[in-house]
């Protein structure tokens, strides 16, 4: 029995935005889909760590262009939009990755706090999938819509009620959307990455909290971000054509026993 076919998961000649691209997943993501063959728009809040993914997705001879996007102003999502379509091309991807955590214990968190995580990591991904399903449906082409959830999403943990609420939402408005949009032949699908090893955590994985936490992972193993380079690819190229609503959970095991 064979897979797909590497050309499959080409993505030569289509184009993409990934919100929170300034570090981390994003950037990460960004430049997998770079090396894909995409042409990407490199969106999130602070300008220069775009630019700098920027150069070096351009060392490979990639295609980005650095937006600067506030996923929570409605304003700034559809500027996005049109500065990527405009720069790059219609747009055939989307990844939605822009996502903040509050950690603390949950009677200290305040409504401002649940505000901050649900505006940016739910209503966000939203406003985001609206705009660019609607310049897809005007173009009149397709496209797919990558959801980045986690498995908080799936289970639910302390210290961060607004983070496992969002991305709970966030798994259950990508199958509200993957049913909207299949009639005009857009995929809509979720990601759904355990405990990824990345600059920001790494100190916090290797404190006893952590290492606590890595005996739970029947892998044994944190992931490292190319861990999720396939699942992406397969979310967003035409090797996932018969896939919309799914969530693909990358975690290790870790909801196989919580």
């Amino acid at each position: 029995m064979t897979g797909a076919p590497a050309q499959a998961f080409d993505l030569e000649g289509q184009v993409a935005i990934v919100t929170g691209a300034s570090g981390g997943l994003g950037r990460h993501f960004a430049i997998t889909l770079a090396r894909a063959g995409a042409k990407v728009a490199l969106a999130a809040r602070r300008a220069e760590p775009l630019e700098d993914a920027a150069r070096r997705i351009a060392a490979f001879d990639g295609r980005a262009l650095p937006v600067v996007l506030d996923v929570t102003d409605p304003a700034s999502v559809r500027a996005c939009v049109e500065t990527a379509e405009t720069e790059l091309g219609p747009v055939s991807i989307l990844v939605n990755n822009a996502g903040i955590a509050i950690d603390k214990p949950v009677l200290e968190h305040g409504e401002a706090d649940w505000d901050a995580v649900l505006d940016t990591n739910l209503k966000g991904a939203w406003l985001m999938a609206r705009e660019v399903a609607e310049h897809m449906i005007g173009l009149n082409r397709g496209g797919a819509i990558v959801n980045v959830a986690s498995v908080l999403g799936l289970a639910g943990a302390g210290r961060v009620p607004g983070y496992c609420a969002s991305k709970g939402g966030l798994i259950n408005l990508t199958r509200a959307l993957a049913a909207d949009l299949a009639r005009h032949n857009i995929r809509v699908n979720a990601l759904a990455p355990g405990y990824v090893e990345t600059d920001m955590n790494r100190a916090y994985l290797a404190s006893d909290t952590g290492q606590g936490l890595l005996k739970r992972i029947p892998e044994r193993r944190f992931a490292a971000a190319e861990d999720l380079d396939g699942p992406l690819l397969l979310l967003a190229s035409p090797a996932g054509a018969y896939m919309t609503g799914s969530v693909i959970v990358v975690d290790g095991g870790l909801s196989a026993v919580i």
